[in-house]
């Protein structure tokens, strides 16, 4: 008795079983192929040519063995070299230095590999989304050409610009109505402290603004009607005021914001004082300023124009990079020879003054501009604001004038008395 089937059969199993056909040989030339295989109607005969006689040693793999079809019985047909069907039609050559517009439209492009270009150029990223602040540029727009900046670090023809427009400022008030200066003196003073605040905030001081603002004014209006001493007064007056203001914000970091706001006091509506007493001199003030500003100018252009050429030895690397010896030599220079010139003519004074004067005042202007530098690289910015294009702030303008008219006032006191 047979065992019965999984799947409920009744028959035995397959190696049970004696009437399972066997397998047939292939290929065989006396077995007629099936229908499907002849490839014609029903009935009809295919007959197979005889093959070769192959050696058995020479079969190589079993797809040797197989009978060769002759020509005229294959059943696909024959294609010209020349003629390709069209939908196993090639994709079309590409050269080189030519991109597909599908390919080139398309932001999943591939690498341009080295040497596609004839050369050994880079490989070229992929389009994807343009980064901010860029466009594609096209025969209707053509790319955007940048003015690039000049050895000094700026652009140039907006900083003469710019320059140009504050010499005016300070000139027509100063020749036409002398005391519409001050209010140019008061503005300044009022904008530089803004500046030194906003950068002071990077390393952690906020020192409070609204006392020293009207500190540095008050501070400039007693130093033009009543002198140094008032001068004096008016950086007392600031630095107590700043203090009691502060106290308002409780004793957080209160020596940290107070050391801040003394330094902002100090260098700016103090120093800046010394211009207005220099304009306030009874019968020359307009030409005492008119003196100081030249020197400063003759000394930032020489030292400009000689360093852009000629500086290969910096003079303080670890604070201004960019000046050298050589631009020393040219600002002291230059304003030397202004000075000379320019006191002899203003004020009848021998021209050997005038170097004097001219040679201190330089190296005041360069001492403040390494100052103010330092004090930039301290708190890790470029500018002290974006305020005037090609210059920065007006604090990297104030920067030479500051330490320069100090040393203007008192040398001038001595070279020429004022005349009360």
């Amino acid at each position: 008795m047979s065992h019965l089937d999984p799947q409920r059969s009744a028959g035995p199993r397959g190696w049970d079983r004696t009437d399972a056909p066997a397998a047939l040989p292939w290929p065989d030339r006396d077995l007629e192929p099936p229908q499907w295989a002849r490839g014609g109607a029903a009935g009809d005969t295919v007959t197979f040519p005889d093959p070769d006689p192959v050696a058995p040693d020479t079969i190589e793999s079993p797809t040797a063995a197989l009978p060769t079809v002759a020509p005229e019985t294959t059943a696909l047909p024959t294609v010209a070299p020349d003629v390709v069907a069209p939908e196993t039609a090639a994709l079309p050559t590409v050269a080189p230095d030519t991109v597909a517009p599908a390919a080139a439209a398309s932001p999943t492009a591939a690498y341009r590999m080295e040497g596609q270009a004839g050369g050994d150029a880079e490989p070229e990223l992929p389009r994807g989304r343009r980064g901010p602040g860029r466009r594609r540029a096209s025969s209707a727009r053509p790319p955007t050409q940048q003015t690039p900046p000049s050895r000094a670090g700026r652009n140039l023809p907006a900083a003469i610009g710019v320059g140009v427009a504050l010499g005016a400022a300070v000139l027509v008030p100063l020749f036409l109505y002398r005391p519409a200066f001050l209010f140019v003196i008061a503005a300044a003073v009022a904008v530089g402290i803004w500046e030194m605040a906003r950068a002071v905030r990077r390393s952690g001081a906020h020192p409070p603004l609204v006392p020293l603002v009207a500190g540095g004014v008050i501070t400039v209006g007693l130093a033009w009607f009543a002198g140094p001493d008032a001068l004096s007064l008016g950086l007392l007056v600031t630095v107590l005021g700043t203090m009691v203001w502060r106290l308002g914000d409780g004793p957080g970091d209160y020596r940290r914001d107070l050391t801040a706001a003394t330094l902002i006091a100090v260098y700016v509506p103090f120093l800046a004082g010394f211009a207005a007493m220099l304009a306030a001199a009874p019968d020359d003030g307009h030409l005492r300023v008119l003196l100081t500003l030249a020197a400063v100018v003759l000394s930032d252009t020489g030292g400009y124009a000689a360093g852009a050429n000629f500086g290969k030895h910096p003079m303080a690397p670890s604070i201004s990079p960019k000046k050298s010896w050589e631009g020393f030599a040219g600002s002291v220079t230059a304003a030397a020879a202004g000075s000379a010139l320019l006191i002899w003519l203003l004020f009848d004074v021998a021209p050997w003054w005038g170097l004097v004067f001219g040679v201190a005042v330089s190296g005041a202007a360069v001492l403040g501009d390494l100052a103010e530098s330092m004090i930039k690289r301290d708190l890790g910015v470029k500018d002290m604001s974006n305020l005037l294009p090609g210059h920065g702030g007006l604090m990297d303008r104030l920067d030479s004038i500051l330490f320069a008219v100090p040393t203007a006032y008192l040398l001038l006191a001595v070279f020429v008395p004022a005349v009360s």
